[in-house]
Formats: structure tokens, C-alpha cells, sequence
């Protein structure tokens, strides 16, 4: 990778509402923190367009702010065809919309496409899960788990850029 280039990293889940802004949210966070907000661009985004221009749901935003992380200037969008190739990481909540990916996007970018929670260190099947559906404890499991992952994949990307002069 160029090490003027930015890496750049996109969270998807179904509706872009609940899952993936509170993965944005976060890695936004844990990268800001170690002063890496100028190298790594980060996005989110839904295989479905039910909720495109929404802000994330009520509960996720509650959940995230009392841990110190705002989601209120996130808005939902759709994932498109251009994403496989402007993005490094292309990061996947689920299973079933992880198939999806890997079916639209194309030979060359399937290797950018991956379960989110494989950095958790929980094993390649590993999801987070839907909380939509559910209450608030949801909301809180999606925080714990994307907490894990995040800090794992800042040491993967931060690992990848420092043999070519990164960071």
C-alpha cells in the first residue's frame, strides 16, 4: 500500500441503522484516539436500502453515546458497486449478508470482504447480531463485540502499513 494513500474501511449489515453506524462510530473512535483520523477513512453502509438517509436507530445511538461515541451525523446508505474498489476493508456483520457481498462484488475485491467479528478473535463464523428486533441489551451486545474487533483491526491495518513506510 502507498503510504500517502489512505486506508480506507467500510462496516455493512442489512439497513445501515443499527449494526455497521455502531461499527463506524466506534473504529472511528479507537482510530481518532491513536491519532490515525487522517490515514484511515471510515464508512458504513447497508446491503438493503430500507432505511437510506435515516439516521441510526434510537437505541444505538443511546447505547453508543454512554460509552463516549456519537452515531447522530451517520446516515444510512446502500452499498453500491464502486464501494468494491474504492474500499480496503469491506467488513460484514453477518452471514447472509456476507453471501450477499460475495456474490455482487467482483473476482478481484472478494478478497476485501470479510466477517467484521474474524479480528474479535471468536472464530471465522462469528456475528454480531441483529439487534433490531430486540431491547436494549441488544444494542449493548453489539457495542461489546464491536469493541473487540476494532482494536484488532487498527493492529492489522497499523501491521500492513508499517512495512511500507506507514505510519
Amino acid at each position: 500500500m502507498d503510504s500517502e494513500k489512505k486506508v480506507s474501511v467500510l462496516f455493512v449489515c442489512m439497513g445501515n441503522i443499527c449494526r455497521s453506524p455502531t461499527a463506524e462510530g466506534f473504529f472511528r473512535k479507537v482510530v481518532a484516539d491513536a491519532g490515525l483520523a487522517e490515514a484511515i477513512h471510515i464508512e458504513s453502509a447497508g446491503t438493503h436500502a430500507y432505511h437510506v438517509g435515516a439516521a441510526p436507530d434510537r437505541r444505538a445511538q443511546a447505547a453508543a453515546e454512554r460509552r463516549g461515541v456519537t452515531l447522530s451525523n451517520i446516515r444510512a446508505r446502500r452499498i453500491n458497486d464502486e464501494d468494491f474498489a474504492t474500499f480496503d476493508h469491506i467488513l460484514v456483520m453477518d452471514k447472509d449478508n456476507l453471501g450477499e457481498l460475495l456474490e455482487r462484488a467482483p473476482e478481484e475485491h472478494r478478497s476485501k470482504v470479510r466477517l467484521f467479528l474474524e479480528f474479535a478473535g471468536t472464530g471465522p463464523t462469528a456475528e454480531v447480531p441483529d439487534p433490531y428486533y430486540g431491547n436494549a441489551s441488544g444494542f449493548e451486545l453489539v457495542l461489546d463485540l464491536v469493541e473487540q474487533a476494532s482494536g484488532r483491526l487498527l493492529e492489522r491495518i497499523q501491521a500492513q502499513r508499517r512495512p511500507a513506510g506507514g505510519w
